[in-house]
Parts: C-alpha cells; sequence; structure tokens
C-alpha cells in the first residue's frame, strides 16, 4: 500500500508582542491561531488491528497535539525570554495569567519550527511529520514542511 498524508486542524488563542518591532505588534496583543498538522505513512493493513485502514487514529494525533501545543498556548501570552518582557511576563505570572517564555522571537514563523519539534518527537516511529500551517489572522499564514527542512 501507498503512502497517504492525513491532517488535524487545531484552534487556539494566544497572546504575544513583538520587542523591539516596528509596528503595531511591539504592543501586547493576540490571535486566534489555526494549526492544521499534515502526517504522512502507511495506512496499517493488519487484519487484526482494529486501527486497520488508518494511518494514525485521528484521536491518537489530536492528543499529541493538544497535550504540546494547545493545552500549552491556548489563552496564554508569549514573549522572548531574552528581552525586558521578562519583566512584564513576572508581572503577569503574579497575577496568576498563564505566561509562557521562549527563546525566540514570537512570530508565527519561530512559532511553527518550535511546534514542528515537539510534535515530531511524540510521533510513532512509522509516522512522520508531512507539514504544518499555522494562521496568524484570515489572512496571514507561515507553513513548515519536512521537505524543506531535512
Amino acid at each position: 500500500m501507498g503512502l497517504i498524508r492525513i491532517t488535524k486542524q487545531f484552534s487556539f488563542e494566544t497572546g504575544h508582542a513583538l520587542y523591539g518591532y516596528d509596528g503595531k505588534c511591539k504592543n501586547v496583543h493576540g490571535h486566534s491561531y489555526k494549526l492544521a498538522v499534515t502526517v504522512i505513512g502507511e495506512p496499517i493493513t493488519d487484519v487484526d488491528n482494529v486501527k486497520l485502514g488508518m494511518v494514525i487514529d485521528f484521536g491518537d494525533l489530536k492528543k499529541i497535539v493538544k497535550q504540546e501545543i494547545v493545552d500549552v498556548f491556548d489563552h496564554a501570552t508569549v514573549f522572548n525570554k531574552n528581552t525586558p518582557h521578562v519583566e512584564l511576563a513576572k508581572e503577569l505570572k503574579d497575577r496568576g495569567h498563564t505566561v509562557i517564555l521562549v527563546d525566540y522571537q514570537p512570530t508565527s514563523e519561530n512559532m511553527i519550527q518550535d511546534f514542528a519539534a515537539k510534535i515530531q518527537k511524540r510521533l510513532p516511529e512509522h509516522i512522520k511529520l508531512f507539514s504544518l500551517r499555522l494562521q496568524e489572522t484570515e489572512t496571514s499564514y507561515a507553513e513548515w514542511y519536512a521537505s524543506d527542512n531535512a
């Protein structure tokens, strides 16, 4: 049997600010992110396997992405930990807010690379991450392809 790609879509709300940026995004703001996760593999052919015909159970893929990305980033605020935003992050944390400090500027381009690494670590050996699409606004998104990052 040949290779098949399957995609599962997710959504989450996340705030961020781009330190040092020369436009509006230097201010703390948020997005309704949409994440499409595409994996590739051969469907299961073992007739005794309850997942016969599946590349990966959508529920199993959902569990991985929710634990690594959605449950972590949803309704959190992301700041680059190497900027003065750490002071704001501490203040927000002290007031009970969920804050994520990352070692990169929290752009869609950097976030999608972070997400790819996290998802790849959790996939079964026979399933490969094919691509990610992280939509930040109705008209703007970043894409990551394994073939571009081999």
